[in-house]
């Protein structure tokens, strides 16, 4: 029996991009299970004793997480009815019974949906009804959310939860009954293997489904042609792996290279730094944000050998700075979550400051004129195809992302003459800071919910840490004065709604928005400086 929900909710063929795999590593045979290939060849390949997972509550070989990842495999088909195609939500921060939990769906041929720690119930519901997970494991730290979430949408009928790396909750003591072993599941290499979840402009979440050949093709195009990881490679990233920027730095990377993955549970700058030090790690992935605040404490080279960034533009003084401190020269990059991970890069002496690189091996890009025609260099929207590319789990935006085969991102950017690729801004209203992808409209409804506020707008303005950030424009109601407990209130209330990071760090209490003779915000005239 195999679930079919997300094969029928595909994009048709004619809607998808353009496919290509024209270097040698990214061929793949017809039967493929990514977990197999991450977690599970290095046991018999004599490296079931290197570290594949590390953190302050202990080390995990190979050998242990390929059998963790076997039971809860085991335990999900024989105990909790899984099949082939069904869909399981992953709640909790990165860490071994995460990862464990990860490979285990993806052996038993299940879906992974694996979401943010930051979440909040409305989030998490509108997740749940888009990907109708009939399975979930979650942290108990994180359980009230997940269970409020699931009484507005009623899908998951099998939680199983464990109490994060040191704990020895429910699902710890019924792995430690299960028999050990578990025969992977022979998916295909496009079979579904993740629905990773992004938000549009709406604020309505998309799921992008990637299958088990895109989980390894991000590694052997990306990592393996410009990372370029050795065995003992020490992994660490500040992202969760609810993004799949973060689920390739440490997660899929690592293994597929015979590498170890450090987690944190709260990746801050310091808590990098600290990382670094203290676990030996030599290949980190974070945005530019961390990197310069990395730099404001100090930072040191120690271990480390090579530095990633993306999620969102790196400024070249950043990467003079941090090459000036530590002697490393960054690795930029740009990905979507469409895409799975990083498409357009540079490495080593290729690598031009200010510049995002070239397209990634494996990829072709360039960018499209205003009547959708390729442009052999100039200033247009981004538009790429390669090995991985955009499948909308049923979502008519499809038709937006997917244009006459390429994957046009929403990102505008010159080509020189050399190929490289230079960002510009963004398409659309989304705003991005410290990494983090945040719509306007989402920020505007939530604020749109307390009684203070008769109208707002949100907009992103620049900013020299975050690289943008998020601020609100609001008229109050009558009888409301604009001061600053006010001001402190509706951030409060953002917070306690959606995902912190999503709250407006500014708040401009205004008589009037500036609007068309159609009643529309004009957006840009909030970007310019108020009059002298």
């Amino acid at each position: 029996m195999v679930d079919r929900f997300v094969l029928d909710r595909l994009p048709a063929p004619e809607r998808q991009p353009v496919f290509t795999f024209g270097r040698p590593e990214l061929l793949y045979p017809d039967r493929l299970n990514a977990a197999v290939e991450l977690i599970d060849r290095a046991v018999p390949a004599g490296d079931g004793d290197r570290i594949a997972v590390r953190n302050d509550a202990g080390e995990w070989t190979y050998t242990a997480l390929s059998d963790l990842s076997d039971r809860v495999a085991r335990l999900l088909t024989e105990d909790e009815g899984l099949v082939p195609g069904n869909r399981v939500l992953l709640r909790g921060p990165n860490g071994a019974m995460l990862f464990a939990a990860w490979l285990g769906v993806v052996k038993a041929g299940g879906v992974v949906v694996t979401t943010m720690p930051l979440l909040r119930v409305g989030e998490i519901a509108a997740l749940l009804d888009k990907a109708q997970p009939s399975h979930a494991i979650v942290d108990s730290r994180y359980l009230a959310d997940f269970a409020e979430a699931t009484a507005r949408v009623g899908c998951v009928r099998s939680t199983l939860t464990y109490d994060g790396d040191a704990g020895t909750g429910a699902l710890e003591r019924r792995l430690a009954q299960t028999a050990p072993g578990f025969a992977a599941v022979a998916t295909n290499a496009d079979d579904p293997a993740l629905i990773a979840f992004t938000s549009g402009t709406t604020g309505n979440p998309k799921g992008c489904v990637h299958f088990h050949r895109d989980i390894l093709a991000c590694a052997d195009a990306f990592a393996g042609n410009l990372v370029r990881p050795a065995p003992g490679d020490v992994f660490c990233t500040s992202a969760p792996i609810g993004f799949t920027f973060g689920l390739g730095a440490t997660l899929v990377f690592p293994f597929r290279f015979g590498g170890t993955a450090v987690t944190l549970e709260q990746a801050t700058p310091q808590g990098l730094l600290d990382a670094v030090a203290r676990h030996g790690v030599t290949t980190l992935f974070t945005a530019p944000t961390a990197y310069k605040a990395m730099l404001a404490l100090g930072a040191q080279a120690a271990s480390l050998h090579t530095c990633v960034s993306a999620g969102e533009h790196l400024p070249a003084a950043t990467w003079q700075a941090w090459r000036d401190a530590t002697g490393i020269a960054i690795i930029d990059g740009i990905g979507a979550t469409e895409m799975m991970h990083i498409f357009i890069s540079a490495a080593g002496d290729a690598i031009r400051p200010g510049a995002t690189g070239k397209a990634v091996p494996g990829y072709t890009a360039c960018v499209l004129d205003a009547d959708g025609q390729p442009l052999r260099e100039g200033l247009g929207r981004l538009a790429v195809r390669g090995p991985t590319g955009c499948r909308y789990l049923a979502d008519d935006r499809q038709a937006v992302y997917v244009i006459d085969g390429w994957n046009v991102t929403g990102d505008t950017y010159r080509c020189d003459a050399d190929g490289y690729f230079w960002y510009v801004a963004r398409s659309d209203d989304m705003i991005v800071s410290s990494g983090y992808n945040i719509a306007a409209p989402e920020v505007e409804n939530t604020l749109y919910a307390h009684p203070a506020v008769a109208e707002c707008a949100v907009i992103g303005v620049p900013c020299p840490t975050r690289g943008q950030l998020v601020k609100a424009f609001v008229v109050l109601a009558p009888g409301r004065d604009p001061a600053p407990a006010l001001a402190e209130a509706l951030q409060a209330h953002v917070k306690a709604t959606i995902a912190p990071y999503k709250y407006p760090r500014a708040i401009e209490f205004v008589d009037a928005l500036p609007k068309t003779a159609s009643g529309k915000i004009r957006r840009f005239a909030l970007q310019a400086p108020p009059a002298a």
